[in-house]
């Protein structure tokens, strides 16, 4: 029971010290929001790169895979693996393969929420 209730907590710990870097990289540089999150799926896919995500991955559990480290990791596994089976096309055809599933769902899933919910535009 506790080898399981340490799972919790390092994904915790490790989750929020990844989001807390980013919300800091948002109020202390001039970077917008988009630029962090290209900047945590970068370096998910520097660290697959160098093969070191998957022993953080086993350490931290969900605290590296549900930021957006893990869609980095995700698109890398996808050009590793397209490169050897087809080359150097591969280069260029792995990460859509791999990430292919992430990005529909979000656009489903946002089309799907826009279809329900209403926004409410408000004037400054």
């Amino acid at each position: 029971m506790v080898f399981y209730m340490m799972d919790y907590i390092n994904a915790f710990w490790v989750g929020g010290l990844v989001c807390a870097l980013a919300q800091i990289f948002l109020d202390r540089t001039k970077m917008l929001p988009g630029r962090v999150m290209v900047l945590l799926v970068c370096t998910g896919a520097i660290i697959s790169f160098f093969g070191w995500y998957e022993p953080f991955a086993e350490y931290a559990g969900a605290g590296a895979n549900v930021p957006l480290l893990g869609y980095g990791n995700i698109l890398m596994k996808g050009v590793k693996e397209a490169i050897d089976q087809d080359g150097f096309i591969g280069l260029f055809k792995g990460g859509f393969t791999n990430g292919a599933v992430g990005c529909s769902a979000a656009l489903i899933f946002g089309y799907l929420a826009s279809l329900i919910f209403h926004s409410k535009v408000t004037k400054a």
